[in-house]
């Protein structure tokens, strides 16, 4: 939208807003798609929603219909999967915002067809509804006897100046990705409201839970066997380095890709950097790969760590001391990833070519890990246990 027409846009009453983009669907022939039914059998039927991001929100969902017990659906916003990730209902953001319709309609279907709601990010679950507004969609739906929850995935509950304090790569300590300040604001009214609804809540990464204390480890989830395979490592002359940042700069690619270009010109790797690869073509990707280069700002790591680990490649990212040790306390093995930052990775790198046999063992241990924590038994016991069972 040209800044102007947003200016203009942003000054429209709600109302206003809702009977335009509602009118122009209708011109459109755009028509609401009704929300998702869960199987009516099931003693417990889950929603979760709404952004589903690296595809964990449905990911979640099969998890806990393992059990036999749970039907579960998960919806996203189009716009927040740029990428296609698998999804049981994609709604287009226009309609969640401003289609008074497709409101009612997803408050009655919820009301009428579940017990339980996983929200995500904090996340309006009934769009535009109330104008966003969480506490009286929390409470419209606790009316109708839905038991809620909330789950963070990252920098929706990650609180700037906590991160940028602990943490001596952080992302935050300048405005090249994003405004702190901005962020801080958002992040700070996410928090209170979690605390002010006092439902369970969950994190995706360990690193989350100095934000949330008295949340919950989720984990991610992956599918282990997309991503195994029978490769040889480290049996070339150079390494094959890959990195494929989905945002380079809090995955730290402004810094570390000069020095991996630079041990490219000088014939120690072949580093191979990529953008925007859809995810189906990722497993070839890695298992072509010796090393992966994940990310080294955000002291944490997530779904693309665990694809790595479980293609039993090696993994090479920033982690911090809390994380390790909360992972390590509950898959019961250390997590396998070489503790790598921008000040360290020329002679993690150089270490590697130098020491195969003992990185491929540690590459070895990968999908063992991925198996114990992120491969949906971990997850679909933590959701049980501490919301739909409780």
């Amino acid at each position: 939208m040209h800044p102007a027409a947003e200016r203009l846009w942003n000054l429209t009453p709600k109302l206003a807003q809702d009977a335009i983009a509602s009118g122009v669907d209708r011109l459109r022939g755009a028509v609401p798609p009704p929300p998702p039914v869960p199987d009516p059998q099931m003693p417990i039927r889950l929603l979760v929603g709404p952004v589903n991001y690296a595809g964990q929100g449905y990911r979640w969902s099969r998890a806990v219909e393992e059990t036999g017990r749970v039907s579960a659906r998960n919806y996203v916003h189009e716009a927040n999967n740029p990428l296609g990730y698998a999804s049981d209902y994609t709604v287009p953001w226009r309609t969640a915002e401003h289609s008074r319709s497709w409101q009612r309609s997803m408050l009655e279907t919820l009301s009428e067809q579940y017990t339980h709601v996983l929200i995500e990010a904090c996340f309006p679950i009934l769009g535009g509804r109330y104008s966003g507004d969480m506490y009286r969609q929390a409470a419209e739906l606790q009316e109708a006897g839905l038991k809620l929850a909330i789950v963070g995935h990252g920098t929706d509950i990650r609180l700037p100046s906590r991160h940028a304090e602990l943490h001596e790569w952080s992302y935050f300590h300048t405005d090249e990705w994003v405004a702190p300040e901005l962020v801080e604001k958002v992040v700070s009214k996410n928090l209170k409201l979690i605390d002010d609804l006092g439902v369970p809540t969950f994190v995706s990464t360990a690193g989350l839970l100095l934000d949330v204390p008295e949340a919950h480890f989720l984990g991610v989830i992956i599918d282990p066997e997309r991503w195994s395979n029978d490769e040889p490592l480290l049996v070339r002359d150079r390494l094959k380095v890959v990195h494929a940042p989905t945002n380079p700069i809090p995955k730290g690619t402004t810094l570390i890709a000069p020095i991996a270009r630079r041990l490219h010109d000088e014939g120690l790797i072949e580093y191979v950097e990529l953008r925007g690869i859809p995810n189906d073509q990722m497993p070839a990707i890695f298992a072509d790969a010796d090393v992966v280069l994940d990310q080294f700002r955000g002291a944490d790591y997530g779904v693309a760590a665990c694809e790595t680990m479980a293609a039993g490649r090696i993994v090479l990212a920033h982690v911090s001391d809390q994380v390790r040790a909360e992972v390590e306390s509950r898959a019961g093995m250390a997590l396998p990833i070489p503790e790598t930052t921008p000040g360290t990775i020329e002679s993690m790198l150089r270490d590697i070519a130098a020491r195969r046999d003992h990185y491929r063992e540690i590459a070895a241990q990968g999908p063992e890990f991925v198996r114990r924590l992120h491969s949906g038994d971990y997850s679909r016991n933590a959701l049980m246990q501490h919301f739909l069972d409780a």
